[in-house]
């Protein structure tokens, strides 16, 4: 128990692997929850004007859900992963530092955690669990 403790698990490759895994699959799919209520709201969402980055209230809503909800899936099946957290970074800076620039931090925290999180995935990649390692490892 020391040694893991203090200097990790043997075997690490894996043990970062299922971690990176378990990383990817949670944000992934709580992201995902966010994506699939604007989906469900789209009409609300766009008759409300929202557009933080001006682009039209109605592209506005499309580009935040195609991060996330098409993007979160694809990093939860770890599927061209660095390429999709892009518009999630985008997506959740826009949220802390835009949208939200004004409030408190308790109201910006979550997207914070969110931007740490695909960033950390997008320096890091998808780890050996992941579809992108089935089909881009080196041979």
């Amino acid at each position: 128990m020391k040694k893991f403790l203090f200097f990790g698990a043997p075997g690490k490759e894996n043990v970062y692997s299922l971690a990176l895994l378990l990383i990817r699959v949670a944000a992934g799919l709580l992201m995902m929850t966010h994506g699939w209520s604007k989906i469900q709201n789209f009409e609300g969402m766009v008759q409300s004007g929202f557009d933080p980055i001006g682009v039209g209230a109605t592209l506005s809503v499309v580009l935040l859900i195609g991060a996330e909800f098409a993007a979160a899936l694809f990093i939860v099946l770890g599927l061209l992963t660095r390429l999709s957290v892009i518009p999630l970074i985008v997506a959740m800076s826009v949220a802390s530092f835009v949208a939200h620039a004004a409030d408190p931090l308790q109201v910006k925290e979550l997207s914070l955690i969110y931007l740490t999180i695909f960033t950390s995935l997008f320096i890091s990649g998808a780890g050996r669990y992941s579809l992108d390692s089935l089909f881009f490892k080196k041979r």
